[in-house]
């Protein structure tokens, strides 16, 4: 069992909970931890197994209990999970510290949608983590491949889903991902999605597009991904305004562009998914944006119909290429 903490100052090592106190109560285990280095005022803990090995047995959490010998702080949590949690395979838990007068972060549960080639044929055989990075902490190494949701496989395209629950991460950073073996494989990975499981927006994206060459009984690889852009919805435009304001732009230093969309006439061709566009030039890229409002139809990207946008954003200078995908909601 170890423990990581969280402070306004950094965050631990994971601490092994080796040092037991002697004359314990019965279900109830106290131990001594010392930290090298003084984290400031803690914010979140993670507690969980060291790792998952086929001999680990079940830990059953009910009550969690620290105190600061020193200023005689005390924290005091009701846990009831067992861990590893049943659900999903993982290994960990979070929860906030809760200070006086002070608002403490919430746990919430992240989606992580994977995009690739072939990691469901391997998966048997392939162990790959991902570590989430945001303003508040990260969310240590999480399994990608123990319980899926919402697999979805076509040629050459598949996707699954995946659900980690920690404590609020704010605004996202970058996803690091830990890849490994037991035989020699290939892993094509095409980027990440990544949001709050009880809002729909935003919606983070990690670009990938990369083919990892894994060896049987070699280090495992790492990945870091930074954000590629992030997906907000039907308040991009606002949210891009309101950052010129916040910059002392004008409305004059906006470009607008006029996109038109043409939907193909064959059997379905047509989408109700969540649209979004991305231009790039020579000096800057776009945003993401949105392309829900046509200027034609009220249900845009229908089979057989053209649609026209038009979309505000910096000055990108001359453009060279796009990026246009889907969420793949709906049909």
């Amino acid at each position: 069992l170890v423990m990581v903490f969280y402070g306004s100052n950094g965050k631990s090592n994971p601490v092994s909970m080796e040092n037991k106190v002697e004359h314990q109560a019965k279900n109830q285990i106290t131990h001594d931890i010392y930290l090298p280095s003084d984290l400031g005022m803690l914010y979140k803990v993670r507690l969980g197994l060291q790792s998952l090995e086929s001999s680990t047995s079940q830990l059953f959490l009910c009550h969690l209990k620290m105190q600061n010998t020193s200023t005689l702080d005390t924290f005091s949590l009701t846990i009831n999970k067992t861990l590893p949690l049943s659900l999903n395979g993982d290994r960990w838990v979070e929860f906030p510290v809760e200070w006086p007068l002070k608002e403490a972060l919430s746990v919430v549960t992240y989606h992580l949608t994977v995009f690739s080639r072939n990691i469901l044929s391997e998966r048997i055989l392939v162990h790959m983590t991902a570590c989430i990075y945001g303003a508040h902490g990260d969310t240590g190494d999480r399994s990608l491949l123990w319980s899926l949701q919402n697999v979805q496989q076509r040629e050459d395209n598949e996707s699954f889903l995946v659900m980690v629950e920690a404590v609020e991460l704010g605004e996202l950073d970058k996803v690091v991902l830990l890849i490994s073996s037991k035989t020699d494989c290939k892993l094509d990975i095409k980027k990440l999605h990544l949001k709050e499981a009880l809002k729909e927006y935003p919606i983070y994206v990690f670009e990938v597009n990369e083919a990892f060459y894994v060896e049987e009984n070699k280090p495992e690889i790492e990945k870091e991904i930074p954000v590629s852009f992030v997906i907000r919805g039907d308040k991009q435009k606002n949210d891009l305004d309101n950052n010129f304001h916040r910059e002392g732009g004008q409305a004059g230093n906006l470009t607008e562009y006029t996109i038109k969309v043409y939907t193909g006439d064959q059997r379905g061709s047509g989408t109700d998914a969540n649209v979004h566009i991305i231009l790039f030039g020579n000096e800057d890229k776009s945003e993401a944006f949105q392309l829900s409002q046509s200027l034609e139809h009220q249900d845009p990207f229908e089979r057989g119909k053209v649609d026209t946008f038009k979309v505000k954003t910096k000055n990108v200078g001359s453009l060279h290429s796009i990026e246009i995908g889907h969420d793949g909601k709906g049909f």
